[in-house]
Formats: structure tokens, C-alpha cells, sequence
């Protein structure tokens, strides 16, 4: 019996650590977006976002969720006869309701970067991953489509390793490496891909702006 409990604790406890760092992560986030605070960029940082493909569904989600707050407190009062079950169900949905708008505040601040030195690829606060652009021989422009709604999407092509950060099931910029690089992400660890790919609003802009680094001549679309 102790042996089968330990596994089962070694796997809990780093899930347990990841999820208290994301709920934090998003009230930081949810903050920082209500006081309009400026993304702190260095010299010839520019920012690209990748909320557009995801932004009616939130808007939805965001909505349905002020909706339910009056409804559900209304059929707890009047149906439920345990007086603490209104606040219990006020507070949950309360907390659902600025976790909705904390993701939307998380993936507006959070954007991709093109830096003089390298690209930096972000997906709300769970990502956030540095590629030089010495370690990148090609950038291209290609919308796909994935059969997984799954965040991030590691895929087996031949001899080659490749991990999709998508959003809104879709990538649309393909980095292509020199060489295999490890990326920490969740759920999959750090492994070597040969390319990473990637979704964002403006992959034409992206693009054009990779074109002034010290990349240029090895980016293509």
C-alpha cells in the first residue's frame, strides 16, 4: 500500500505547486491589466498578440458568467433552504467570473516578443520561452489547424520533433531551429524539438520585424 501512495503524492504535490502558481500568476495578471500597467519592453522590443482567435469565446464565456451570477443567486434563495449556500454560490461564481476575465487580462499582457537578440514566445503566464535568433535557421508563415484543443502539442514527423503552442486549436508562424532545442514546457517537460510553432495575430508583421535583427538573411517567410 505505501508503495502505490508514494507515486501517486511525488505527482500530486508538483500539480498542486503548478496550479497555486497559475491562480496566482492570475491575479497578478488581472491586476496589473486593471491598472493599466505598460508592458515593460527594452530597446526595439516589439509585441505581438495572439488573443484575436479566442476573444469572441471569452467575450461569451465572460458574458454567460455576469448572466449566471443573478440567476443562480436567485434559485439558491428561494430553493434552498441552508442560508450559507447563497454566499458559497455567490462567491464560487464571483471567482469563476474574474478568473474568466483574469485569462483575458493573462494573454493581453502577456504577448509574443520580438527582440534585436531573439523571439520570445509567451502564452499567458504558463509559457514563456527565449529562442536566440542564432538558434533559429527559419521563420514561415503557415496557418494550420489541430485536432486537439490541448495548449501545447508535441508531434512525431519522420526524424523530427515538433511542439505546436497553439491557441484556439491553430497555430500560424512555423520556427524552424538550427539545431535540437529543449524547451521547459508543462505537461510534456523539456525535450529536444527541431521547431516550434506558434499562433499569433499579426505572423506578416512578426515576420517583418524579425527581418531588422541580427537574423536577417536566415528568416524567411
Amino acid at each position: 500500500m505505501t508503495d502505490m501512495k508514494t507515486p501517486t503524492r511525488a505527482k500530486v504535490g508538483p500539480l498542486l505547486r503548478r496550479v497555486a502558481k497559475l491562480e496566482a500568476a492570475m491575479w497578478r495578471n488581472l491586476y496589473l491589466w486593471a491598472r493599466r500597467r505598460p508592458l515593460p519592453l527594452a530597446p526595439g522590443d516589439e509585441p505581438f498578440g495572439y488573443l484575436d482567435v479566442v476573444k469572441p469565446i471569452l467575450g461569451i464565456f465572460i458574458g454567460l458568467s455576469i448572466v449566471e451570477i443573478p440567476i443562480f443567486d436567485l434559485i439558491v434563495t428561494n430553493v434552498v433552504p441552508w442560508g450559507p449556500a447563497r454566499w458559497i454560490v455567490l462567491a464560487l461564481g464571483v471567482w469563476g467570473l474574474l478568473w474568466m476575465v483574469g485569462l483575458f487580462a493573462s494573454m493581453t499582457i502577456n504577448p509574443h516578443v520580438v527582440g534585436d537578440t531573439g523571439l520570445r514566445v509567451r502564452l499567458n503566464s504558463g509559457i514563456d520561452i527565449w529562442i536566440p535568433w542564432t538558434d533559429i535557421e527559419a521563420l514561415r508563415k503557415r496557418y494550420r489547424s489541430l485536432p486537439s484543443s490541448k495548449s501545447v502539442q508535441v508531434e512525431q514527423e519522420g526524424d523530427r520533433r515538433v511542439v505546436s503552442i497553439s491557441v484556439g486549436s491553430q497555430t500560424s508562424i512555423d520556427v524552424l531551429l538550427r539545431h535540437p532545442t529543449s524547451f521547459d514546457l508543462p505537461k510534456v517537460g523539456s525535450e529536444p524539438m527541431n521547431e516550434l510553432r506558434l499562433y499569433a495575430d499579426d505572423p506578416d508583421g512578426l515576420l517583418r520585424s524579425a527581418r531588422g535583427t541580427p537574423a536577417t538573411g536566415t528568416v524567411s517567410r
